[in-house]
């Protein structure tokens, strides 16, 4: 193992840990409502199999398997999987469970008929290949609802990460999903209410894409 790797796994253990703490000490710091944004497109697709990336609490995963989606949650937090499994049995439903780096993330291609994205902020050469991967895992005509912080964000301080870099500008999302129609594609300044680590006026890129047939 060379200097690199070293590094690159000091840091995936630190961020971990960071996690694990927050999701033991805070529990559901984002509620157990699912997202807003999400709630509004969900209704108007066909259930099938999706796919939420940094899950976390599990709030999104298990509104989707309420309504029939049968639901893989990604994250690389054991303590925040712990907490959607326990979110989904309270609720009555079935997840898969996966505790994956999306350093790792390498979904099979043409998997997925729903991938869904909130507040997963990443550094950017991480960000571009997920999302790459992502794409190449939705099947044609499958959807990719995401929801981020934009550099606005900045000016507020009411959530999300300290580094502009790790936020996301309503073009880049365009860009990195070139073989996806844009359905929704918008920047507000909106109120979040989502737990005790979201609250307050937020600057927000909302996307809903679907992959061209």
């Amino acid at each position: 193992m060379d200097e690199s790797d070293t590094l690159r796994d000091a840091s995936r253990r630190s961020g971990q840990m960071f996690w694990d703490q927050r999701f033991s000490e805070r529990g559901y710091a984002y509620g157990q409502a699912p997202n807003q944004f999400l709630t509004t497109r969900v209704p108007q697709l066909r259930p099938g199999h999706a796919l939420c990336l940094a899950e976390g609490g599990g709030r999104n995963a298990v509104y989707l398997a309420e309504r029939g989606f049968q639901v893989t949650a990604q994250d690389f937090s054991a303590e925040g999987l712990r907490l959607a499994e326990e979110l989904a049995e309270s609720r009555g439903v079935a997840l898969t469970c996966q505790k994956v780096d999306l350093s790792d993330f390498e979904p099979p291609v043409s998997s997925v008929d729903l991938i869904v994205a909130i507040w997963m902020h990443l550094p950017p050469e991480l960000r571009i290949n997920v999302h790459r991967r992502a794409s190449m895992a939705l099947k044609p005509g499958g959807d990719l609802i995401l929801v981020a912080y934009t550099p606005r964000q900045l000016h507020h301080q009411t959530g999300g990460p300290s580094m502009a870099s790790w936020l996301l500008e309503p073009e880049q999302l365009r860009q990195d999903f070139a073989d996806c129609d844009c359905l929704v594609l918008e920047e507000v300044t909106t109120v979040l209410d989502e737990g005790p680590a979201h609250q307050g006026l937020s600057a927000v890129v909302r996307f809903h894409a679907r992959k061209r047939r």
